[in-house]
């Protein structure tokens, strides 16, 4: 936990050299088979950034900074200005930013000590980290099986200990399904809580930047310091937020939580009913909860989400920046090459389909519609909170899939996302906590609120927690007294 660490620093128990040699000894020895990292800073650069910080620790100058020294890993779809940011794709493999994202900048304010750039499906386009120009990510706890995505790097970079907390970013679950994947906790803001600035876009009304972690805590320190209006993005709510950090975990009393779990993995499916068993052992009121237009949540997010995609795809044309084809006779032949030499397969797929639903003759058909089948998603989900207080559902149908198999069927692999992307399309937030295994691999289930819910979802979700180490706890002793 980032509570304890930041303990340790301040009582010397511990360096911020000696937290920054752990990560990179952990990278060095496990990234060569995981393939977490895209890129990770200059070891000398790193050390002098550590102990110019212990020095201000140690001056009393960053006491109110929970993030102080501690290491972190960010996806490499988030701007930096002294690392390449790739997005996965050969199209920007050698580009730069001039510029931080607004939350690289929250980070080094605070003190965070930004270790290297996650490994992530192109551009964000992808549910398994395979799509990336580099490399597949493995999953840590299983290499032949994807960690999910697109910011599968992250997910893993946090489950193999290389970095106790990382961000990605989430336009219809690509920090909540890798957390189901890799047993982690990650949890999706209320869009707009999160400035976007920096951040390079997929669909833009729908990605938020997001944290990933071992529990809830952490992810609420992080969305304290990375969170708040931004005059950069207009899209960022303004207004103070609250202190998430500071939210009262005291139990889920006289709250209503609503589930649902058709569609998933009977194992899955009882895994997360155990949970709500826990919510309702500690005083919440259970009912059972049934999406409105569940079958159209998919479809609709997919044509949104490429529409945006393809639009948001036509800057790289290989004239200000970016791969340059060199095979040309024309500026038209050149942007063609750029763009089929530098980008892959999925991307190439989600391009055609966001420019087909915005073509002329089926704008009204396709795009059209789907905003407004969104809407009644949004009306829906507002109705739904104004009775509960939380809606629990799976994160994932299924455990994590092989190395291999999503590619070979994209349509299934597009399928898989029917959880997650409710909250995209509302804007509500959302976080996904382990549950249990199956056959050794972890489940996720997930929990939704109203925007600006966030509270109610770390309160729930340290109930949870607290109730996970007691039962550890007594297992392990029961394990000790057979010993």
């Amino acid at each position: 936990m980032i509570s304890e660490l930041h303990r340790r620093i301040t009582d010397h128990e511990i360096s911020v050299r000696e937290l920054l040699e752990q990560s990179l000894k952990q990278i060095n020895e496990r990234d060569g088979d995981i393939h977490a990292f895209l890129s990770v800073y200059d070891t000398d650069a790193l050390y002098k950034r550590a102990d110019r910080l212990q020095q201000l620790i140690d001056d009393g100058a960053c006491e109110q900074s929970l993030l102080a020294g501690i290491p972190i890993a960010i996806k490499d779809n988030i701007c930096t200005s002294d690392l390449p940011t790739t997005c996965g794709s050969d199209m920007l493999k050698d580009y730069t930013p001039p510029y931080d994202a607004t939350v690289v900048e929250c980070l080094r304010d605070a003190g965070a000590i930004i270790i290297g750039k996650t490994n992530m499906d192109e551009f964000a386009f992808g549910s398994t980290t395979e799509t990336s120009a580099f490399f597949p990510t493995k999953n840590p706890l299983d290499t032949s099986r994807v960690p999910g995505g697109s910011s599968g790097g992250s997910a893993a970079a946090v489950a193999s200990g290389m970095v106790n907390i990382a961000l990605g970013s989430d336009t219809g679950g690509s920090i909540r399904q890798p957390a189901a994947y890799c047993g982690l906790t990650s949890l999706k803001p209320t869009y707009g809580m999160v400035s976007r600035y920096g951040l390079v876009a997929y669909a833009s009304s729908m990605d938020q930047i997001a944290p990933i972690a071992g529990c809830i805590s952490d992810c609420a320190i992080l969305l304290d310091t990375i969170g708040g209006a931004d005059p950069k993005d207009p899209t960022c709510l303004p207004g103070e937020r609250k202190r998430l950090s500071n939210t009262d975990t005291t139990g889920v009393e006289s709250m209503t939580v609503g589930v649902y779990t058709d569609g998933a993995d009977d194992r899955i499916a009882a895994l997360v009913r155990e949970v709500a068993d826990i919510f309702r052992e500690h005083g919440a009121s259970v009912e059972e909860f049934v999406p409105e237009h569940i079958k159209y949540m998919v479809p609709a997010y997919y044509v949104i989400a490429c529409a945006e995609g393809s639009s948001n795809l036509e800057r790289y044309d290989g004239v200000r920046y970016g791969h340059r084809s060199q095979d040309y006779t024309s500026v038209q032949e050149m942007i063609q090459n750029s763009r089929n030499e530098a980008f892959g397969d999925e991307l190439k797929r989600r391009i055609l389909l966001g420019t087909y639903v915005l073509s002329s003759g089926f704008y009204d058909e396709y795009y059209l519609q789907a905003l407004k089948v969104r809407r009644l998603i949004q009306q829906s989900y507002d109705k739904a909170f104004e009775h509960f207080d939380l809606i629990l559902i799976p994160t994932t149908a299924s455990i994590a899939p092989k190395l291999g198999e999503s590619l070979s069927d994209p349509i299934k692999m597009y399928q898989g996302d029917i959880y997650t992307v409710a909250a995209n399309l509302t804007g509500c937030p959302a976080a996904a906590f382990p549950c249990g295994h199956i056959s050794s691999l972890p489940v996720g289930a997930q929990l939704m609120a109203a925007r600006f819910g966030e509270d109610k979802l770390i309160r729930a979700i340290s109930v949870l927690e607290r109730v996970t180490i007691h039962n550890n706890k007594q297992e392990q002793n029961q394990n000790e007294r057979r010993l």
